[in-house]
C-alpha cells in the first residue's frame, strides 16, 4: 500500500491555507486556454505551459519517502528527477493535466516541513506561466510576503539567499524589508520572482543595488546556474 503521509498539516501551518488559494486562482487561470496557449513558452527555459503544470502536480504529490527514491533512482540529479515526475503527471490533453493539477489543490503532501518553499514554488510557477501569456492576475501580498523571508533567509530550491546577499530588500506596494546593504527596490512580486532568479522582472526594481542583483541573476550566482528553471529540486 501507498504510504500518503503528509510531512505538513494544514492545521499546523497556516501557510498550506495560501498555497491551496494560489493553485486554485491558477487553475482558474488556465480553464480557458486555448491549445496554442498550452504550448507556449515559460520561464521555465525549456518547460512550456503544461510541463509546468505538470511539473506543479508532481510536487504536490511527493512526500518524503517517495521523494528520496525518485532522487535515488536519478542518482540525485534534479533535472531527471524533475522530468520524471512531470512526465508522470502530464495527462494525454492539457484538459486532462490540468484535471490532475485541480485533484491536488487541497494536497498537503512534501518532502519536508519548509511550507513557505512549497508556497514559493506554487507563487513563482504560477507567474512563470502567467507573464509570457500575459493574464493580469498575480499572488497575493499575504502569501508573497512569507515567500520573500524564506527566500532572503536561506538557499533552498532556488539560490535567492546568494542573490540577495549583502543587499537591502525593500518592497515599494507592502511591508517588507529584509537584509542590510545596498538598497533594492520595487514590487514584492518583482523581487521575489528577481531572487527566484527570473531575469524578466528585474526591470521593475530601483536602487543603488539593483544593478548587483541583475548582475547576480544573470551570471546565475549560487548554487544552479539556471536562473529560470524548476523550483522544486530538494526536499531538505
Amino acid at each position: 500500500m501507498e504510504d500518503t503521509t503528509d510531512v505538513n498539516s494544514s492545521d499546523k501551518d497556516p501557510l498550506w491555507a495560501l498555497i491551496h488559494a494560489e493553485r486554485a486562482k491558477l487553475a482558474e487561470d488556465l480553464a480557458g486556454l486555448t491549445a496554442e496557449q498550452w504550448r507556449h513558452s515559460t520561464l521555465c527555459e525549456e518547460w512550456n505551459v503544461e510541463q509546468v503544470l505538470a511539473h506543479l502536480t508532481a510536487g504536490a504529490s511527493l512526500n518524503q519517502r517517495r521523494w528520496l527514491q525518485s532522487m535515488l533512482a536519478a542518482r540525485f540529479r534534479p533535472d531527471v528527477h524533475n522530468q520524471r515526475r512531470l512526465v508522470e503527471h502530464l495527462g494525454s490533453t492539457p484538459a486532462q493535466t490540468l484535471e490532475r493539477f485541480r485533484a491536488v489543490i487541497g494536497a498537503t503532501t512534501a518532502p519536508s516541513s519548509h511550507t513557505a518553499a512549497y508556497l514559493g514554488e506554487v507563487v513563482v510557477h504560477a507567474q512563470d506561466i502567467r507573464q509570457p501569456l500575459g493574464l493580469p492576475r498575480t499572488p497575493s501580498v499575504e502569501a508573497l510576503v512569507p515567500v520573500a523571508e524564506f527566500f532572503t533567509a536561506r538557499d533552498f530550491t532556488v539560490p535567492s539567499r546568494s542573490y540577495s546577499d549583502d543587499l537591502q530588500l525593500r518592497a515599494t506596494d507592502c511591508r517588507f524589508t529584509a537584509g542590510y546593504g545596498l538598497l533594492v527596490n520595487g514590487p514584492i512580486l518583482a523581487l521575489v520572482m528577481s531572487i527566484a532568479g527570473r531575469s524578466a522582472y528585474l526591470d521593475q526594481l530601483g536602487g543603488p543595488g539593483a544593478s548587483t542583483l541583475r548582475s547576480r541573476v544573470q551570471r546565475g550566482r549560487g548554487n544552479s546556474g539556471r536562473g529560470g528553471r524548476n523550483l522544486a529540486k530538494t526536499g531538505e
